[in-house]
């Protein structure tokens, strides 16, 4: 019962959960920045407003430079799937089925409304989509401010967190302690989340010029959705190979340019999994893939995309934090993806033998 109420809860909480997970995300990736600068003499408040300021931009920047691409694609979905339907007969049956779910699932989302009912559910001119869009944006805005004023305060008063945070868990002679396990976690993770986000961004790049010299239709979008997709493990590079595809086989003449597109997005991507990735993340900080897996899909399921983003990342926190508290050794060994270390296997008869002779 205490687990099913805490899913419930943590379900029904995801407005305020959502922005504040990602806040200590943020807290965490960010807080060696502003260390480094301290240490150029920057105040922590200063630090602070420079990195919020920073994000805030980045977000903004992106919105403008994505806003006309994006609103395009919404509003040629509708074309995309008559084109498909034109080109492929055989999916005319599935895809007018994915159209009666889309608007069913529209419906529900509205709880009923009729007016909001008959907007959605139009799909001939896309503008069911946008309006959902800007019916959500409002509270998507709330969450995003929410996330960077309390950022904001965490950054700038981290190290008073850390001297209020130590006593209450630790004894005197073990501050000390705590307090440098607390700061290689903080590095360990800040590292870790800089090096994805670095990777992912170059893979975002190289999907973009790529999409660009295929001569796909807003490249650059292609490029921001593999920025993005790349931090959802596994579903993320297929959702992105598939799109590709789909809009090549749409917008270009034939089977086999859209294959090769397709297959370029594959290939970029799996050397970014295979190649690039494990070279730059260290080896105690990989995990398990079931249990990322497992993971993602369960984060998906209690708060849908941002659940996606945000998993791998919490348990790559609490693979760390594993990693120096003695207690969650063993749980720490289940979630990591590096070679477990040898153990003496004994077999029933053996330990039997060892204790008769003890």
């Amino acid at each position: 019962m205490f687990i099913i109420l805490v899913f419930a809860a943590i379900t029904l909480a995801r407005s305020f959960l959502m922005p504040l997970t990602l806040a200590v995300l943020l807290f965490v990736a960010f807080t060696p920045v502003c260390r480094a600068m301290g240490r150029l003499g920057v105040p922590q408040a200063v630090a602070a407003t420079l990195v919020t300021l920073a994000l805030l931009v980045g977000v903004l920047v992106a919105m403008v430079v994505l806003a006309v691409p994006l609103t395009t694609a919404v509003e040629d979905a509708p074309k995309i799937f008559a084109e498909l339907q034109v080109k492929f007969p055989a999916l005319q049956g599935p895809i007018s089925e994915i159209r009666d779910a889309i608007d069913r699932i529209s419906a529900l989302s509205v709880g009923g409304a009729q007016p909001l009912t008959v907007v959605t559910a139009a799909p001939a001119n896309g503008s069911g989509m946008l309006t959902s869009i800007a019916l959500t944006t409002p509270a998507v805005f709330a969450q995003l401010i929410f996330t960077l004023v309390l950022l904001f305060f965490a950054l700038a008063s981290r190290e008073l967190l850390y001297r209020r945070t130590v006593p209450g868990f630790a004894a005197a002679a073990e501050r000390n302690e705590v307090l440098s396990a607390m700061h290689t976690i903080e590095s360990s993770l800040g590292h870790y989340l800089g090096a994805i986000t670095l990777i992912n961004a170059g893979l975002g790049v190289a999907v973009g010029f790529a999409m660009w010299a295929w001569g796909m239709p807003a490249a650059i979008l292609f490029g921001v959705g593999a920025f993005a997709f790349n931090s959802i493990p596994y579903v993320g590079a297929v959702a992105g190979v598939l799109v590709a595809t789909l809009v090549a086989l749409v917008t270009m003449d034939g089977f086999v340019v859209p294959i090769l597109v397709g297959s370029t997005y594959l290939a970029l991507t799996s050397a970014e999994g295979q190649l690039v990735t494990p070279y730059f993340v260290s080896q105690r900080l990989r995990l398990n893939t079931v249990i990322v897996f497992i993971a993602v899909a369960l984060f998906t399921w209690l708060w849908s995309v941002v659940g996606m983003i945000v998993a791998v990342p919490l348990l790559v926190v609490l693979n760390v934090i594993c990693q120096f508290v003695p207690g969650l050794a063993g749980l720490g060994s289940f979630l990591s993806g590096g070679e477990a270390d040898e153990m003496e296997v004994q077999t029933l008869p053996e330990r039997s033998a060892e204790r008769m002779k003890s």
